[in-house]
């Protein structure tokens, strides 16, 4: 009987899991951002000691910044993420002008806002209206704990939940 439980408990953690992954799904790959948004800020990441990022905003993201507004439904962040190249010690190198030296594309991270993406998330990791993907750099998407990004800008709501909120559009 024992046996049994657990085995049902394995299927239903097996099925919730396979839910969770079904419900990033409503984050798609944005094909032609590279080309169609705006690359608004380059920098050494902040949370990662040994990586740089590249943020672009899509149209909706960039007029709303620029106007000092709401970003709105149907703004569109993306983050290149770059490992920093690192010397024979493991160590990261660092330029004459004090930043990380650019090395391979990790990963594509992604921001989308929809109206009522937030509602399913408890407090802690509600951002708003704001959910997140991660992506390979061929547009694959990654499984990823997204919990882990949702958690990082959940403080962040009097910035509307962006790390670069003052640097959109600009």
């Amino acid at each position: 009987m024992r046996l049994m439980a657990r085995s049902i408990v394995a299927a239903l953690a097996s099925l919730a899991g396979a839910a969770a992954v079904a419900e990033e799904a409503r984050i798609t790959f944005p094909q032609n951002y590279a080309t169609e948004f705006k690359n608004y800020l380059s920098l050494d990441r902040v949370q990662n000691a040994d990586q740089i990022i590249r943020l672009f905003a899509n149209s909706a993201a960039s007029e709303a910044g620029a106007a000092g507004k709401e970003l709105p439904d149907g703004s569109v962040l993306v983050g290149e993420v770059y490992a920093a190249q690192k010397d024979g010690d493991g160590k990261v190198i660092v330029s004459d002008l004090g930043r990380r030296v650019r090395s391979k594309l990790v990963a594509i991270a992604v921001m989308e806002k929809r109206q009522g993406w937030g509602e399913k998330y408890p407090t802690q990791l509600r951002n708003g209206d704001w959910d997140f993907a991660i992506f390979s750099p061929a547009g694959k998407r990654l499984d990823k704990d997204l919990d882990a990004c949702r958690s990082c800008h959940a403080p962040l709501a009097t910035r509307q939940h962006v790390f670069s909120l003052e640097h959109i559009g600009k």
